[in-house]
């Protein structure tokens, strides 16, 4: 089985990819690390995410060696990795890592789940479930502020927004593969809910496409 979850930042994708994963015995791909790993790398090299050549630089080094670093996390790097994801050379360099995973999860696994915010349009349109979770921007920003003030980032709700309010009309506008939901994506708005309600829906909407 081949689940696919889009969705803006703040809605709780990377939450539900991990608990359906455990639930189904899936190998799970936070592919916006893979993004995340592209800004760190140019901001930790003195690139600029947003020229397209300098960011597909940054995009060839082994970045799978980033994927764990805890820095790939900060707000800086999210906007850096937001930058460089609207480059066509960078997201096609990406994009056969991405399908070959799905296809070819590691041993032991039955199956595979993405997370990002072109999965289920473009990196696996014949994924077996497609999600697209949504959620009010005021909400994001508040579980995105607390995420942070807990790792003691200083930063303010407000900034945090702004940030939220960028980025998703950076997503939603780039000219390759914008953030939208599939034709076929199950929506779950998790506005009002909490994780364990949006995990219990997730399983059910599953279980009645199986």
């Amino acid at each position: 089985m081949i689940i696919a979850i889009d969705g803006p930042s703040g809605v709780g994708k990377g939450t539900l990819a991990k608990s359906l994963a455990t639930h189904y015995n899936l190998a799970l791909l936070d592919t916006g690390l893979l993004y995340r790993a592209v800004g760190f790398i140019c901001l930790t090299n003195g690139l600029d995410p947003a020229n397209e050549d300098q960011a597909f630089d940054a995009a060839q080094k082994d970045i799978l060696e980033f994927l764990k670093d805890s820095r790939l996390r900060t707000e800086d790097v999210g906007q850096a990795a937001s930058k460089a994801s609207v480059h066509a050379k960078v997201r096609a360099h990406l994009l056969d890592f991405q399908r070959d995973f799905a296809k070819h999860p590691p041993k032991g696994y039955d199956g595979a789940i993405l997370d990002g915010r072109d999965i289920g349009t473009h990196v696996l349109p014949d994924a077996d479930i497609k999600f697209y979770l949504v959620a009010t921007p005021d909400v994001r920003a508040e579980r995105r502020f607390q995420e942070l003030k807990g790792k003691d980032v200083a930063t303010t709700y407000l900034q945090v927004l702004e940030d939220i309010k960028e980025r998703d009309h950076r997503d939603r506008t780039r000219d390759v593969n914008p953030l939208r939901p599939a034709e076929n994506a199950i929506i779950l708005d998790t506005t009002e809910y909490s994780i364990e309600e949006v995990i219990k829906k997730s399983i059910l909407a599953i279980e009645k496409q199986r």
